[in-house]
C-alpha cells in the first residue's frame, strides 16, 4: 500500500509522513511543484537514514495517481485549488483530509474557526470530488506539527477522525495507530468534521498561552469498540 501525502512539504503532511515512513509505509510526499517534493525528500533520507525507509517526492497530481491513500494537509486557501489539479488521480480511494479552516486564511487570528458554507473543510472537499466515489474522511485535524515531526517519540494525543465509510475509516485507523502513542477515536459520519475542526484553533491557542508546541487532547472513559 502507498501512502501519499498531498502538500506534504510543509510541517504537518512533512510530519506525518516521516512517521508513516518509519513505521514502515512506503510514502510518497506531493508538491505542487516537484523540485521542492525531490529536495524536502533528499534532506529526510539524510534525517532519516538511521531507519530503513521508503519515501520519495513527486508534484502532487503524481502522488495522487501512485497513491492509494490519500493525505492532504493544505492550508485552507489552498484546499480548492489542490483538489482540483488531483480530483482526475483520486477515484475509489481513501482520503483523509486535515484541512482546517482557520481565520488566517483570510487575514485573520490562529485562534479563530472560519464558518464555511459546506459545514466543514472536509465536507468541502467531499462536495468537490463528488462523483469520484472517493471516501472522505476527516483526521490528524487535532495533532501538533511538533509532536509529528518529533520522530521517533510517542504522540500522547488521540487522533479523531469522522467519515460516512466505515471499512475506509478502519482502515484509515489501522494506518494511523502505526504512528507510536496515537489512539484513534471515530467520532461517527463526516458532518462531525464540523466538531473535531473548531477545536483546532483551541489547541493552538492553549499552545500559545502555556508556551508549548506539544499540546494534545485524550479522549478518556471511552474503550474501543473492539476491546
Amino acid at each position: 500500500m502507498v501512502v501519499s501525502v498531498i502538500g506534504g512539504t510543509g510541517s504537518q503532511g512533512l510530519g506525518i509522513a516521516k512517521r508513516l515512513a518509519v513505521a514502515g509505509e512506503s510514502v510518497i510526499v506531493g508538491s505542487r511543484k516537484e523540485e521542492k517534493a525531490l529536495k524536502i525528500v533528499e534532506e529526510t533520507l539524510e534525517e532519516l537514514k538511521d531507519y530503513d525507509v521508503d519515501i520519495k517526492g513527486m508534484a502532487n497530481e503524481d502522488a495522487a495517481k501512485e497513491g492509494d491513500i490519500l493525505i492532504m494537509t493544505v492550508p485552507l486557501q489552498a484546499q480548492t485549488a489542490t483538489l482540483k489539479t488531483i480530483k482526475p488521480f483520486v477515484k475509489g480511494k481513501i482520503f483523509l483530509d486535515a484541512t482546517v479552516p482557520l481565520e488566517t486564511a483570510i487575514g485573520g487570528q490562529v485562534t479563530r474557526i472560519l464558518k464555511l458554507p459546506e459545514g466543514s473543510a472536509a465536507e468541502r472537499t467531499a462536495q468537490i470530488l463528488e462523483g469520484e466515489d472517493v471516501k472522505v474522511i476527516a483526521a490528524f485535524n487535532n495533532l501538533s506539527n511538533s509532536l509529528l515531526l518529533n520522530v521517533p517519540e510517542e504522540i500522547d494525543c488521540d487522533c479523531i477522525i469522522a467519515g460516512d465509510d466505515e471499512k475506509s475509516k478502519e482502515i484509515a485507523t489501522e494506518l494511523i495507530e502505526k504512528i507510536p502513542g496515537i489512539r484513534v477515536i471515530d467520532a461517527g459520519k463526516l458532518e462531525k468534521a464540523q466538531l473535531i475542526e473548531v477545536v483546532t484553533p483551541l489547541l493552538i491557542g492553549l499552545n500559545i498561552k502555556y508556551k508549548s508546541p506539544f499540546g494534545g487532547f485524550r479522549i478518556t472513559g471511552i474503550p474501543k469498540l473492539d476491546e
